[in-house]
């Protein structure tokens, strides 16, 4: 394999400010954020006003760090009238990189902005080195691989063009098709993923039900269907990839009911592949680190530019051990797994980059995720100096006689909870959820200059 001639890049999401410090406070090289209009990320984005961007780019180059601007859509008509115009302000501020998946939107920034370093979306669905050679050819720096690749097809592509800086996800969300080009979105909602306002159609509540056939082929539901439990569950029904026999319930016809659409009953429709209608588990490849610094990629990246800053302290923390680990020649802390556990998930799966594990393997890695595992409680946002207590805002319940994980960026400090008080002084036991302020002691080694998450062991 061909070694890494630069050091492995950790890149986190920004939605904000606040995720954009705190990704850097917490380990992250650089971070990717995008406008509205032309990213594939509309809600819960605070750089849709341009002094709000520059003020990261500028405070992120004051660091030394990177600020990637991502313009991934594909547009349509309209939006390629407006890009020009909405774009040239942005490139002004001088951010590292665009990130864009859209031909001819390319072509425009290379036509009038021949500098701007362009780094090739997700979005583009890039398999192969023969693409990686294409875009290289069109002038692109930078290409962020398919998640549908395995780390032996990552190797193979760093080998075919060693030139080429190559990114690849390693945590957060999976489309069940190739990256944003789902249509559930747009079919249920008129809300094209494409255009950055999916509404995660793949992840609402869906129930399960039997069906028939009619001799004309009509489906209808047997009012005597079983329940089914999650319909995730479903996915592992029907034939896996690269062949095989199908499973004998695959045979029969089964409806999708959405929870906010009752009556609504959809057929569920699988080929030699399997169903298209399911909740993918988030991706979580943190174990794979190591081969993948080992292959020279350039860059990992961080999905979730719409989740919390606790979600980006943990990733960020945690990716960074792994890289830094990597690069030391140490061995892999499996303390990372249960780690990223505690953050909110669908479940996790290293996705396609080691097709199939043993069992023995997949045992492994589950028991290390389960111990260790802590949920955030809360986030300080203030010091009494003279008392030496943190104040915390409360985001999730917890008490005295918990364990409590006290998250900063040089480190994280344990302790047992033995006593906390109100605004007012009043000693409390337990604290019932979001919305409240308390007042108790950092552990010893804690630093009270820095931002801190408290989480509680379960």
């Amino acid at each position: 394999m061909t070694a890494s001639r630069r050091p492995t890049e950790l890149l986190a999401p920004a939605g904000s400010l606040d995720m954009m410090r705190t990704a850097f406070a917490y380990g992250a090289d650089a971070v990717y954020a995008g406008q509205p209009r032309y990213s594939l990320r509309v809600r819960n984005n605070s750089f849709d006003k341009l002094d709000a961007l520059a003020a990261g780019i500028d405070e992120a180059h004051a660091a030394g760090k990177g600020f990637y601007l991502v313009a991934n859509i594909y547009p349509h008509n309209a939006k390629v009238r407006t890009f020009e115009r909405d774009i040239a302000p942005v490139i002004g501020m001088k951010p590292d990189a665009l990130i864009m998946a859209d031909p001819g939107l390319m072509m425009m920034v290379r036509e009038r902005w021949p500098d701007m370093a362009i780094h090739l979306s997700v979005q583009a669905n890039t398999t192969n080195y023969a693409s990686v050679r294409f875009w290289q050819s069109m002038g692109v720096k930078r290409i962020i691989l398919s998640r549908e690749l395995s780390l032996d097809e990552v190797a193979e592509i760093r080998d075919a063009c060693p030139e080429m800086e190559l990114e690849v996800f390693v945590h957060g969300a999976l489309c069940i098709a190739y990256s944003g080009r789902c249509l559930l979105s747009g079919y249920f909602n008129h809300r094209d993923p494409n255009q950055g306002s999916c509404t995660n159609s793949c992840r609402w509540d869906y129930k399960v039900h039997a069906g028939t056939e009619t001799a004309s082929g009509d489906i209808q539901t047997c009012s005597s269907a079983p329940a089914m439990g999650n319909p995730r569950d479903f996915g592992t029904v029907g034939t896996a990839l690269g062949g095989g026999p199908r499973h004998a319930e695959a045979n029969r016809t089964w409806l999708l009911e959405e929870g906010s659409r009752p009556g609504e009953l959809m057929p569920i429709e699988e080929d030699e592949h399997g169903t298209y209608i399911m909740n993918s588990r988030d991706l979580r490849a943190i174990e794979h680190v190591q081969r993948l610094v080992d292959i020279g990629v350039d860059s990992l990246k961080i999905e979730g530019r719409t989740k919390s800053p606790y979600y980006v302290a943990r990733t960020s923390q945690g990716y960074r051990r792994a890289i830094d680990d990597a690069l030391a020649g140490r061995p892999f802390d499996l303390r990372l797994l249960g780690e990223l556990e505690g953050l909110a998930n669908r479940g996790y799966t290293d996705g396609f980059y080691q097709r199939h594990h043993t069992p023995e393997h997949q045992n492994y890695l589950r028991g290390h995720s389960e111990s260790g595992r802590s949920l955030l409680v809360g986030e300080m946002v203030g010091f009494d100096s003279a008392r030496g207590l943190a104040e915390v805002e409360v985001k999730n319940r917890f008490g005295v006689g918990d364990t409590l994980e006290f998250v900063q960026p040089d480190g994280n400090f344990t302790a047992t909870c033995t006593h906390m008080e109100d605004a007012d002084g009043a000693a409390l036991d337990m604290v019932p959820g979001s919305g409240r302020r308390i007042r108790l002691a950092l552990p010893a080694g804690a630093n009270p200059a820095q931002p801190c998450f408290v989480a509680r062991f379960v």
